[in-house]
């Protein structure tokens, strides 16, 4: 008997000196401590709008955040100050006034505890500001070109055209002469005549420069007439704004205007949403006619995605004009020289008029021309091209800062990117004492790239020669869009080119900043660059800390599945543990958003691999006395101090923090690994893109939805908080559990060469993760050039198998990339035969033992891995899983599975795991509760049944520890009678009784009936026996949006999300108890009661808009309020 005493006092002991959030959870089972605890903490994103700054406000949000357990702030000043300002006085950034503020915002930042993390800049993208000079900012290779008519021979003087000049600079790169056989024309110099079907002169679609755009929802035709038969063999639409259905058009040619042929329908390349630095120009079959009929229509249309972003709307035709061009032009080549992030199929070899392209051997160097644009040339007689090339800036600025606006710096020079550093963040650091800034300015932070992309920098011939191995001047004039030699070599050298900026991105600006933030001893973190800057989407995370991305909330229209899946893998193949996200931003702030709400969506990015939350978006409030006071102009969570249900709201983050403890323990398990392949711009790989490569994985049934959602039959539309997009994107709502019981990250070729190891038959990346299967998709939307590939990377897949490493690739390999070198082609050739030679055939897949591995060829049609010993991780109910998310984690000692519902319903799933363990336990990271969870092993597999509320998740556990946990049940439930008064805070109003709880927004009473704020609904219980070994819960039916419970005047707990039951036991006594239950709503309902009605008592004081306000949402408590009792059985 003392033996046992002895024992569950050490037991109790454990448990009462449990470090850390989470208290559930004995240290024996987890070893969880107080630095994971301080880690799992979220931060948020800070901002500072318009010049608007109070230290009563600044103290008072920091405040709030220590008090909610926020770990940390981004702080980002952004915009200029109104006129007249919002807060007066204005305190504009850089400003002796602002580094005051700023000194101050630090020095109580350190009194609470919160770390500051700094962007790069004044506003939060990308990195610049007036200190910037042209030569310094990001470039761009710019052109333009004249034709002469030497008919003798001597020294000429040419005025050359000046090519395109921002910020007032430019400067020659090459001037080069050309023999042509004649002056080629273009749609500018023979003027055709403009009709169309719409009724209107649209004759300013043909001139040049024009600014005046066309548009129309309607399909309909534009027609180019010309006086002669006018040869074309491109055509380039011009925009001032990107637009989808531009890029899609059918291109109709007739002689006589009646009968007409069709010649080609244009094909829009991938383009991201920062798309509007150049138009696109697209190759066409040569040809000759007289008129050239342009025809819109959408059917066909593709519903949008993050890398068609132009695609997401009501389809419509938008444009500044269409230019054809006698001269052949590489396929969509603004994208292929890196200015742009675009992703276009490669040209048509037997599109082009060979006796019109530019002979390499034919390229005759000029002298640069003076500052005046004029050069001295001495040619022999004939018809010369002059190509003059040259980089000016390409004029993108922060464009969200505030005083301190200025270019962008240059990305991949390594001095402009120490210098930007420097300048804000260095500065920063000067400003402070250091004694404080050390402990709180923590974090060094580039954010989503939104600056666009580059395709110059001074050391570019020298960087190109060295990383490529050969001179890229002959081969400048493909940068503007002519083809040199043929396409097939212009295309190779535009690869080359394009991994070159991928390379000096990574290594001039990425790890400049790395060696820059271990100067100043501060941690680094960053977002996507894609779908903006042209590159490797995963690459640069090796030089972060933290990788990062972003999802939306309720934003179909600019949510970033692929930013998450870019974070994830790229946190995973590099050995990042801990993957953040910028949480719950949205397009229309609608303002009945509470934590209930937004569980769904955080659960499924915790489920897919994000472990640490930066809310979107904390807005310093310079006011006291207005709420809910300043906002992102309405954009974004509104997550501040004046949010109704801050206080009660740290319930939610609590939660946050549990999970994210948990999910950061240990290592994520993954069964594949799928390779982005070699094009530039590449970046991880979406679900829906791996349908053709994994059909029997994915399911027959999403396999043919995805199909249909391509095909887009109609084109609906879906309007969500106010905004109408496409209904067929992808959602990733509707890809729970993609891989049907296998995890899946992306892989680049930077991490396969560098970071990829055979251990044990599996392939290590970065001594994290090992992964039982790669694979290698065949050609999909975002790698069109899936059949090609490097020598060092088809090298090193041999390797990796040869050590042991099983690969699936969709597709044989074909071509190899880039301009290479007799001796490399020989190689490559080599190695496809030692790979992909002889294969045999089994079940519809070729293969071949390759050294201790195999290499596999084909669709895989299987519905699991198992035959290769791969089985599947997480099986739901038998079959097809639609709705239950999973996270799998290792650690010593255990294994944990993160587990959400995201369903609007109950489920009671029977899930079996791979793992087994004599213990499993259920863990409630909402109520911070532990249990034991009765299982059964089967086949080697463990089996268990969960009941799962509406949105519900949990932890299951895996241990050799027997914690010896008592089993609770329901025993009795009884209701809870009343009567109920209910009093609404703020307001004076007549007693309120009721003997049943109800919405307060089922009043009659407009005053009541719109309230924002909370009410307390407060009833007396009677408890006739003792608690006595049992539990006590009280559990409500309906709930808008949180309750506090409090009883006997102590505060119980929140309750905040289904299955509304809170633990009271320790709360309650025998006898008469005092039960209030505290109900706080959002400030919808009287933001939208001031705006429709005007009634004189005004309280909502904001600078959001209110359109997007919803109808009147229930508040408060209602229905059956019950007493559930729960006890062990013995």
């Amino acid at each position: 008997m003392q033996n046992r005493l002895y024992i569950i006092l050490i037991l109790a002991l454990g448990w009462m000196t449990s470090l850390g959030q989470i208290k559930g959870i004995p240290t024996s089972l987890v070893a969880l401590d107080q630095r994971s605890y301080v880690e799992a903490k979220p931060w948020v994103v800070w901002y500072f709008m318009h010049a608007s700054y109070s230290k009563e406000g600044i103290k008072a949000d920091l405040e709030a955040m220590a008090a909610n357990n926020i770990a940390g702030a981004y702080f980002t000043p952004i915009k200029a100050k109104k006129d007249p300002p919002l807060f007066e006085p204005a305190v504009e950034t850089m400003t002796p006034a602002w580094w005051e503020m700023f000194r101050y915002l630090v020095g109580e930042a350190k009194k609470y505890n919160i770390q500051i993390a700094l962007f790069p800049n004044d506003g939060f993208a990308t990195a610049g500001g007036p200190w910037i000079k042209p030569e310094q900012s990001m470039k761009k290779v710019v052109a333009a070109d004249t034709t002469v008519i030497i008919r003798k021979k001597g020294k000429r003087r040419v005025q050359l055209p000046q090519p395109e000049r921002n910020a007032g600079y430019y400067e020659d790169i090459q001037l080069f002469a050309v023999p042509v056989q004649k002056e080629f024309q273009t749609s500018h110099t023979s003027r055709p005549v403009v009709s169309s079907s719409y009724g209107e002169d649209l004759q300013r679609l043909a001139e040049k420069h024009n600014k005046q755009a066309f548009a129309t929802s309607q399909p309909g035709w534009i027609q180019y007439t010309f006086s002669e038969p006018f040869s074309a063999n491109a055509l380039k639409i011009e925009w001032n704004a990107s637009n989808y259905q531009a890029n899609r058009l059918k291109v109709l040619v007739s002689e006589d205007g009646t009968n007409f042929r069709e010649l080609t329908q244009l094909k829009s390349p991938r383009m991201g949403w920062l798309d509007w630095d150049n138009g696109v120009t697209h190759t066409i079959p040569y040809t000759t006619a007289k008129v050239f009929r342009f025809v819109y229509d959408p059917d066909g249309s593709e519903p949008g995605a993050e890398d068609l972003d132009f695609a997401k709307w009501k389809p419509s035709l938008k444009l500044l004009g269409i230019t054809l061009f006698e001269e052949p032009r590489i396929n969509q080549y603004e994208g292929k020289t890196g200015e742009i992030w675009r992703v276009s199929l490669p040209t048509d070899e037997s599109w082009i008029y060979t006796s019109n392209i530019i002979r390499r051997e034919q390229l005759r160097s000029l002298p640069k021309p003076s500052p005046e644009g004029r050069v001295e040339v001495d040619l022999p007689k004939g018809i010369w091209k002059i190509i003059r090339i040259g980089h000016t800036s390409t004029g993108h600025k922060n464009e969200t800062a505030g005083a301190a606006k200025g270019l962008e710096c240059d990305k991949l020079d390594a001095d402009a990117m120490a210098f930007q550093f420097e300048q804000w963040y260095g500065r920063a650091k000067q400003m402070v004492d250091p004694a404080v800034s050390d402990d709180v300015l923590t974090v060094y932070h580039i954010d989503s790239w939104e600056s666009g992309s580059q395709n110059w920098t001074k050391h570019m011939p020298t960087e190109f020669r060295a990383r490529r191995g050969y001179a890229l001047d002959r081969f400048l004039p493909v940068l503007a869009g002519y083809v040199v030699d043929n396409a097939s070599t212009s295309e190779a050298f535009l690869h080359d080119y394009r991994q070159t900026i991928a390379e000096l991105l990574e290594e001039k600006g990425f790890q400049t900043l790395r060696n820059m933030a271990d100067k100043y001893r501060v941690k680094f973190t960053a977002e996507a660059t894609a779908p903006v800057m042209t590159g490797d989407g995963l690459s640069h995370f090796r030089f972060t800390d933290r990788t990062m991305g972003e999802f939306w909330f309720r934003s179909p229209s600019h949510d970033k599945p692929n930013d998450i899946l870019d974070a994830i893998s790229g946190g995973h193949i590099y050995g990042k543990n801990i993957v953040m996200s910028e949480a719950f931003t949205q397009i229309r702030m609608q303002w009945d958003e509470h934590p209930r709400l937004l569980k769904p969506v955080q659960d499924r990015n915790y489920a897919l691999g994000v472990n640490n939350l930066a809310y979107h978006v904390y807005v310093h409030n310079p006011w006291m006395d207005r709420k809910p006071g300043m906002t992102l102009d309405g954009i974004g969570l509104y997550f501040q101090r004046d949010q109704i249900w801050w206080k009660p709201g740290k319930a939610w983050i609590d939660y946050a923090i549990r999970t994210q403890q948990l999910l950061q323990h240990g290592k994520p398990v993954r069964d594949i690994a799928v390779f982005i392949g070699e094009e530039v711009p590449r970046r991880s790989v979406l679900p829906d893109r791996l349908v053709q490569t994994l059909p029997g994985i994915i399911g027959e049934e999403r396999v043919y939805r995805t199909d249909s959602l391509l095909r887009n039959v109609g084109q609906p539309l879906q309007k969500i908080a106010s905004v109408t997009t496409s209904a067929n994107m992808y959602d990733p709502a509707e890809w729970i559990d993609p891989l049907q019981g296998y995890a899946y990250d992306s892989f680049n070729p930077q991490a396969l060469l560098s970071h990829a190891k055979v251990v044990d038959g599996k392939v290590v990346f970065s001594d994290h993760i090992a992964y039982s299967v790669l694979v290698v998709p065949g050609r999909h939307l975002l790698n069109p050039n899936a059949d090609a590939f490097s020598l060092p990377v088809l090298r090193r897949f041999a390797s990796l198998i040869e050590d042991g490493a099983t690969v699936l690739f969709q597709d044989v390999p074909k071509k190899q990339l880039g301009i290479v070198s007799a001796a490399d082609s020989s190689a490559f050739q080599s190695i496809l035969t030692r790979m992909f030679g002889n294969l045999q055939t089994r079940e519809g897949l070729q293969y071949k033992a390759l050294g201790r591995g195999k290499v596999y060829v084909g669709a895989y049609k299987r519905g699991d891995f198992r035959t290769w010993g791969v089985d599947k991780d997480v099986v739901v109910d038998g079959g097809r899983n639609t709705y239950l998310a999973w996270n799998h984690r290792r650690f010593k000692g255990g294994e944990s599975y993160f587990i959400a519902n995201q369903d609007s319903v109950a489920h009671s799933p029977r899930i079996s795991f791979r793992d087994t363990a004599p213990f499993v336990y259920v863990y409630d990271a909402v109520t911070d509760k532990l249990a034991p969870l009765a299982s059964e092993e089967r086949n080697n597999r463990t089996e268990v049944r969960l009941d799962l509320d509406a949105y519900a998740s949990c932890f299951v556990l895996f241990s050799e520890k027997n914690l010896e946990l008592p089993a609770w049940k329901e025993s009795t439930a009884s209701l809870s009678t009343g009567p109920w008064t209910v009093q609404l805070e703020g307001i004076a109003h007549s007693s309120i009784t009721q003997s049943r709880p109800d919405f307060w927004t089922n009043m009659t009473d407009d005053a009541l009936r719109y309230h924002s704020g909370t009410g307390d609904y407060t009833t007396t219980v009677q408890l006739q026996e003792p608690v006595a070994g049992r539990r006590l819960a009280l559990r409500l039916a309906e709930v808008e949006s949180l309750a506090e419970v409090i009883v006997n005047g102590q505060t119980a707990g929140v309750i905040w999300t289904k299955p509304y039951e809170l633990d009271v036991t320790d709360y309650v006594k025998q006898g008469t108890n005092t039960v209030k239950i505290k109900v706080y709503n959002t400030w919808g309902n009287r933001f939208g009661y001031e705006v429709r009605q005007n009634p004189v008592q005004k309280y909502v004081q904001t600078t959001a808009t209110p359109k997007f306000l919803k109808d009147l949402q229930p508040a408060g408590l209602k229905g059956d309020v019950q007493w559930v009792w729960y006890s062990t059985s013995e």
